[in-house]
Protein backbone atom coordinates (compact mmCIF):
# COMPACT_ATOMS: atom_id res chain seq x y z
CA UNK A 1 0.00 0.00 0.00
CA UNK A 2 1.52 3.32 -1.06
CA UNK A 3 1.74 6.28 1.32
CA UNK A 4 -0.90 8.34 -0.53
CA UNK A 5 -3.48 5.58 -0.05
CA UNK A 6 -2.32 4.97 3.52
CA UNK A 7 -2.73 8.62 4.46
CA UNK A 8 -6.09 8.86 2.69
CA UNK A 9 -7.46 5.89 4.58
CA UNK A 10 -6.21 7.14 7.93
CA UNK A 11 -7.52 10.68 7.38
CA UNK A 12 -10.86 9.45 6.02
CA UNK A 13 -11.34 7.40 9.16
CA UNK A 14 -10.02 9.86 11.71
CA UNK A 15 -11.64 12.98 10.21
CA UNK A 16 -15.14 11.73 10.92
CA UNK A 17 -16.18 11.76 7.24
CA UNK A 18 -16.44 7.99 7.39
CA UNK A 19 -19.12 8.33 10.08
CA UNK A 20 -21.21 10.67 7.92
CA UNK A 21 -21.35 8.73 4.66
CA UNK A 22 -24.96 7.69 4.05
CA UNK A 23 -27.02 5.75 1.55
CA UNK A 24 -30.65 6.93 1.37
CA UNK A 25 -30.27 8.40 4.83
CA UNK A 26 -28.72 5.32 6.47
CA UNK A 27 -25.04 5.35 7.52
CA UNK A 28 -22.93 3.30 5.11
CA UNK A 29 -19.33 3.25 6.28
CA UNK A 30 -17.74 2.70 2.89
CA UNK A 31 -15.46 4.54 0.53
CA UNK A 32 -17.76 5.89 -2.23
CA UNK A 33 -15.25 4.73 -4.86
CA UNK A 34 -15.62 1.18 -3.59
CA UNK A 35 -19.40 1.44 -3.81
CA UNK A 36 -18.99 2.42 -7.47
CA UNK A 37 -16.86 -0.67 -8.02
CA UNK A 38 -19.50 -2.77 -6.26
CA UNK A 39 -22.18 -1.70 -8.71
CA UNK A 40 -19.89 -2.55 -11.62
CA UNK A 41 -19.29 -6.00 -10.16
CA UNK A 42 -23.01 -6.53 -9.55
CA UNK A 43 -23.86 -5.52 -13.12
CA UNK A 44 -21.28 -7.92 -14.57
CA UNK A 45 -21.95 -10.92 -12.34
CA UNK A 46 -25.67 -10.58 -11.46
CA UNK A 47 -25.45 -12.55 -8.18
CA UNK A 48 -28.58 -14.26 -6.92
CA UNK A 49 -27.39 -13.87 -3.33
CA UNK A 50 -24.94 -11.44 -1.71
CA UNK A 51 -23.70 -12.50 1.73
CA UNK A 52 -22.44 -9.65 3.91
CA UNK A 53 -20.80 -10.08 7.30
CA UNK A 54 -20.88 -7.00 9.51
CA UNK A 55 -24.19 -5.16 9.17
CA UNK A 56 -23.80 -2.31 11.66
CA UNK A 57 -26.47 0.28 10.71
CA UNK A 58 -27.53 -1.53 7.54
CA UNK A 59 -26.53 1.16 5.04
CA UNK A 60 -24.37 -1.09 2.90
CA UNK A 61 -27.02 -3.82 2.90
CA UNK A 62 -29.56 -1.24 1.76
CA UNK A 63 -27.18 -0.05 -0.95
CA UNK A 64 -26.71 -3.61 -2.22
CA UNK A 65 -30.46 -4.22 -2.14
CA UNK A 66 -31.03 -0.99 -4.06
CA UNK A 67 -28.61 -2.17 -6.75
CA UNK A 68 -30.46 -5.48 -6.89
CA UNK A 69 -33.68 -3.52 -7.40
CA UNK A 70 -32.14 -1.72 -10.37
CA UNK A 71 -30.88 -4.98 -11.85
CA UNK A 72 -34.12 -6.83 -11.15
CA UNK A 73 -32.28 -9.69 -9.47
CA UNK A 74 -30.61 -10.68 -6.23
CA UNK A 75 -31.05 -10.54 -2.49
CA UNK A 76 -28.85 -9.78 0.51
CA UNK A 77 -28.11 -11.88 3.59
CA UNK A 78 -26.38 -9.71 6.16
CA UNK A 79 -24.99 -10.93 9.48
CA UNK A 80 -24.11 -9.06 12.67
CA UNK A 81 -23.49 -10.00 16.29
CA UNK A 82 -25.91 -7.30 17.44
CA UNK A 83 -29.57 -6.94 16.66
CA UNK A 84 -30.79 -3.46 15.72
CA UNK A 85 -34.48 -2.93 15.05
CA UNK A 86 -33.74 0.52 13.56
CA UNK A 87 -32.05 -0.95 10.50
CA UNK A 88 -33.84 -0.27 7.22
CA UNK A 89 -36.40 -2.81 6.07
CA UNK A 90 -36.29 -4.00 2.48
CA UNK A 91 -37.85 -7.09 0.86
CA UNK A 92 -34.49 -8.15 -0.57
CA UNK A 93 -32.66 -8.04 2.81
CA UNK A 94 -32.51 -10.89 5.34
CA UNK A 95 -30.93 -9.91 8.67
CA UNK A 96 -29.26 -12.64 10.72
CA UNK A 97 -27.99 -12.13 14.27
CA UNK A 98 -24.94 -13.96 15.59
CA UNK A 99 -21.28 -14.53 14.88
CA UNK A 100 -20.65 -14.99 11.18
CA UNK A 101 -18.67 -18.16 11.93
CA UNK A 102 -21.10 -19.65 14.48
CA UNK A 103 -22.26 -23.08 13.24
CA UNK A 104 -25.96 -22.23 13.44
CA UNK A 105 -25.46 -19.04 11.41
CA UNK A 106 -23.29 -20.79 8.82
CA UNK A 107 -25.85 -23.58 8.48
CA UNK A 108 -28.64 -21.04 7.93
CA UNK A 109 -26.64 -19.21 5.28
CA UNK A 110 -25.80 -22.44 3.47
CA UNK A 111 -29.48 -23.38 3.44
CA UNK A 112 -30.40 -19.94 2.05
CA UNK A 113 -27.92 -20.19 -0.85
CA UNK A 114 -28.43 -23.87 -1.64
CA UNK A 115 -30.39 -23.16 -4.82
CA UNK A 116 -28.50 -20.02 -5.89
CA UNK A 117 -26.60 -20.13 -9.17
CA UNK A 118 -24.41 -17.11 -8.41
CA UNK A 119 -23.19 -16.16 -4.94
CA UNK A 120 -21.06 -13.20 -3.87
CA UNK A 121 -19.56 -12.58 -0.41
CA UNK A 122 -18.44 -9.37 1.33
CA UNK A 123 -16.53 -9.72 4.63
CA UNK A 124 -16.65 -6.67 6.92
CA UNK A 125 -17.02 -7.82 10.51
CA UNK A 126 -14.23 -8.50 13.02
CA UNK A 127 -10.94 -7.44 11.39
CA UNK A 128 -8.56 -9.59 13.44
CA UNK A 129 -6.51 -11.74 11.08
CA UNK A 130 -7.49 -15.05 12.69
CA UNK A 131 -11.21 -14.21 12.52
CA UNK A 132 -11.04 -13.02 8.91
CA UNK A 133 -9.15 -16.18 7.96
CA UNK A 134 -11.90 -18.27 9.53
CA UNK A 135 -14.52 -16.32 7.58
CA UNK A 136 -12.56 -16.87 4.38
CA UNK A 137 -12.44 -20.59 5.05
CA UNK A 138 -16.17 -20.72 5.77
CA UNK A 139 -17.52 -18.42 3.06
CA UNK A 140 -14.93 -18.76 0.31
CA UNK A 141 -16.33 -22.14 -0.81
CA UNK A 142 -19.82 -20.59 -1.16
CA UNK A 143 -18.66 -18.11 -3.80
CA UNK A 144 -19.47 -19.30 -7.30
CA UNK A 145 -17.15 -19.19 -10.29
CA UNK A 146 -16.63 -15.70 -11.80
CA UNK A 147 -18.19 -14.09 -8.72
CA UNK A 148 -16.38 -12.16 -6.00
CA UNK A 149 -15.23 -12.61 -2.43
CA UNK A 150 -14.47 -9.11 -1.13
CA UNK A 151 -12.47 -8.60 2.04
CA UNK A 152 -13.04 -5.07 3.29
CA UNK A 153 -10.67 -2.79 5.21
CA UNK A 154 -7.62 -4.86 4.30
CA UNK A 155 -5.18 -2.17 5.61
CA UNK A 156 -6.73 -2.24 9.11
CA UNK A 157 -3.75 -4.10 10.53
CA UNK A 158 -1.31 -1.55 9.11
CA UNK A 159 -3.40 1.43 10.17
CA UNK A 160 -4.51 0.25 13.60
CA UNK A 161 -2.39 -2.75 14.70
CA UNK A 162 -3.26 -2.04 18.33
CA UNK A 163 -6.89 -2.86 17.48
CA UNK A 164 -6.68 -5.54 14.82
CA UNK A 165 -3.26 -7.16 15.04
CA UNK A 166 -2.04 -8.26 11.62
CA UNK A 167 -5.51 -7.58 10.21
CA UNK A 168 -7.43 -8.69 7.10
CA UNK A 169 -4.53 -8.31 4.69
CA UNK A 170 -2.55 -10.99 6.52
CA UNK A 171 -5.60 -13.27 6.48
CA UNK A 172 -6.01 -12.84 2.71
CA UNK A 173 -2.37 -13.73 2.10
CA UNK A 174 -2.66 -16.83 4.27
CA UNK A 175 -5.88 -17.91 2.58
CA UNK A 176 -4.53 -17.38 -0.92
CA UNK A 177 -1.63 -19.69 -0.14
CA UNK A 178 -4.02 -22.60 0.42
CA UNK A 179 -6.92 -21.81 -1.95
CA UNK A 180 -5.85 -21.40 -5.57
CA UNK A 181 -9.40 -20.93 -6.89
CA UNK A 182 -9.24 -17.16 -6.31
CA UNK A 183 -7.15 -14.40 -7.86
CA UNK A 184 -6.82 -10.78 -6.74
CA UNK A 185 -8.59 -8.59 -9.29
CA UNK A 186 -6.56 -5.40 -9.33
CA UNK A 187 -8.86 -3.89 -11.96
CA UNK A 188 -11.22 -3.25 -9.04
CA UNK A 189 -8.62 -0.82 -7.66
CA UNK A 190 -8.61 1.34 -10.79
CA UNK A 191 -9.63 4.47 -8.85
CA UNK A 192 -6.45 3.99 -6.76
CA UNK A 193 -8.15 5.00 -3.50
CA UNK A 194 -9.93 2.04 -1.92
CA UNK A 195 -10.61 0.64 1.53
CA UNK A 196 -9.92 -2.83 0.13
CA UNK A 197 -6.50 -2.99 -1.56
CA UNK A 198 -5.73 -6.60 -2.38
CA UNK A 199 -9.17 -7.56 -1.11
CA UNK A 200 -11.12 -8.00 -4.35
CA UNK A 201 -10.89 -11.76 -4.88
CA UNK A 202 -12.44 -13.24 -8.00
CA UNK A 203 -13.19 -16.93 -8.16
CA UNK A 204 -11.69 -18.34 -11.33
CA UNK A 205 -12.11 -22.07 -10.68
CA UNK A 206 -14.80 -24.21 -9.12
Amino acid sequence: MDMVTFNFLRQYGESGVWWHTNWLGTPAHKCPLDLWIYQEILFRTRPDVIIETGTLFGGSALYLASMCDLLGNGRVITIDVEENKERPRHPRILYLTGSSVAPEVVDRVKAEVADASRVMVILDSDHHDDYVLRELQVYGPLVTENCYLIVEDTPAGELFPELWGAGPSAAVKEYMRSDKSFVIDQDCEKFLLTFNPGGYLKRVAA
